[in-house]
């Protein structure tokens, strides 16, 4: 049975690393992607990869990346932060007179997009050519919905991404709490998060402690059913005794509110997630800020600062159950999300009471919902690896280790 060592002492982030870390954030969800075209976010972890030499770069046959820390010891057992590169959005297909035909690789409810404002990305132009979507079409490209779009003064070459038209990121107070509301949360939130963290053990490992073996690994096209996941498992780019935590941004419902922490998951509508990898990112979540929810024995506290909650997401599904179905050990931790996949006033449109023309919407998270994921990964980084457990002293004790002890002080109480 593995053993998780306490979340350790010093987890506070000074701000100037935090605001490096928001930046990254509001960079990062800008920039255009859609399944098969993660060009764009490539290039950018790139660029932030050439600047930290301690870490190493892999890309397997089907173009997932994996960061790893160059002066950690690798271990059979290693611990990876995962995330998808991609997002909904259009490619363009062909070119026909003035119009530009384009696929649709993403979920996103049929209602949002007629006359929907829309961007073209083209190779080499900084800046993208607004347009408009004209017509749903009939057929499919590759089993992809399409849909016409005119473009304004400019040709939008076959190959270009086309994404919703929104305004430039900006954080709003929002139910009350302060969220960033930007292009594509879902999953490059998660992305940068995992990066923030990654860096933080880079820097520990500098100042000379001892880091185990973090991993992270970026996936593509997951949007149109986590082809990149698929192929990662099928090719052993993640090897068998891994563990994983699989990022992802989930649609916020009432019971798993925006800024009320990141969210350990359990499972999804697929899958229940590997129980033993859940209750270890549990444990170390509650050491950080204790229990996610009150007993009924205790008070709530509306003042606590560090917050997270546990739940069974069953609206939708993610790479968690993908890499348990290939037999990896494997759960799930996510940002509360508002405008899932852009889709504004979602549930009013979808139950029917929505009045108007349903339009998208920049997606949205809570800051200290991010933050407190950045730092929850830190604490499993610092805590879940094997040389973590090896150098543990007082070691968080595990369930069954719990109720051993239970057994050994109180089992004198059967005897009447």
């Amino acid at each position: 049975m593995s053993r998780v060592s306490d979340a350790p002492n010093g987890l506070t982030i000074d701000r100037a690393r935090r605001d490096d870390h928001q930046r990254w954030l509001t960079e990062l969800t800008q920039v255009p992607t859609a399944a098969g075209k993660e060009g764009r976010v490539i290039a950018w972890l790139t660029d932030w990869f050439d600047a930290r030499p301690e870490l190493q770069l892999a890309r397997d046959t089907h173009g997932n990346l994996t960061l790893s820390l160059r002066h950690s010891a690798e271990s059979d057992r290693p611990l990876y932060f995962t995330a998808h590169m991609d997002h909904p959005a259009f490619v363009v297909e062909r070119v026909e007179n003035d119009r530009a035909i384009m696929s649709f690789r993403g979920g996103v409810m049929a209602d949002y997009f007629p006359d929907a404002e829309l961007e073209a990305w083209t190779d080499g132009r900084d800046a993208p050519i607004a347009g408009v979507l004209t017509e749903v079409l009939e057929d499919k490209i590759d089993g992809f919905p399409t849909y016409a779009a005119r473009f304004e003064g400019a040709e939008v070459p076959v190959g270009s991404i086309v994404r919703w038209r929104f305004a430039a990121a900006e954080v709003l107070e929002t139910e009350g709490v302060a969220c960033l509301h930007t292009d594509a949360c879902d999953d490059l939130a998660a992305m940068a998060a995992a990066l923030a963290a990654f860096d933080e053990l880079r820097l520990r490992q500098i100042e000379g402690e001892t880091i185990g073996d973090v991993r992270v690994l970026l996936t593509r096209a997951e949007e149109v059913g986590f082809i990149g996941a698929i192929g990662a498992c099928r090719e052993g780019t993640i090897p068998r005794g891994a563990r994983v935590l699989a990022l992802e941004n989930s649609r916020s419902f009432a019971d798993s509110p925006i800024g009320g922490g990141p969210i350990v998951r359990v499972g999804d509508r697929i899958s229940i997630f590997t129980p033993q990898v859940t209750a270890d990112v549990a444990r170390i979540a509650e050491a950080i800020g204790g229990p996610s929810t009150p007993k009924a024995s205790e008070k709530i506290d509306p003042a606590k600062a560090w917050r997270w909650q546990r739940k069974l997401m069953a609206g939708g599904a993610c790479e968690a159950s993908v890499f348990c179905s290939f037999g990896l050990a494997a759960t799930c931790v996510c940002l509360p999300l508002g405008n899932y996949h852009n889709m504004a006033e979602l549930g009013a449109v979808q139950d029917g009471t929505f009045t108007g023309t349903p339009r998208v919407g920049r997606e949205y998270i809570a800051l200290r919902d991010y933050e407190g994921l950045v730092d929850l990964l830190v604490g499993c980084g610092l805590g879940l690896t094997d040389a973590a457990v090896g150098e543990a002293s007082g070691a968080t004790p595990t369930f069954r280790e719990r109720l051993d002890g239970l057994w050994a002080e109180r089992a004198s109480v059967l005897k009447g």
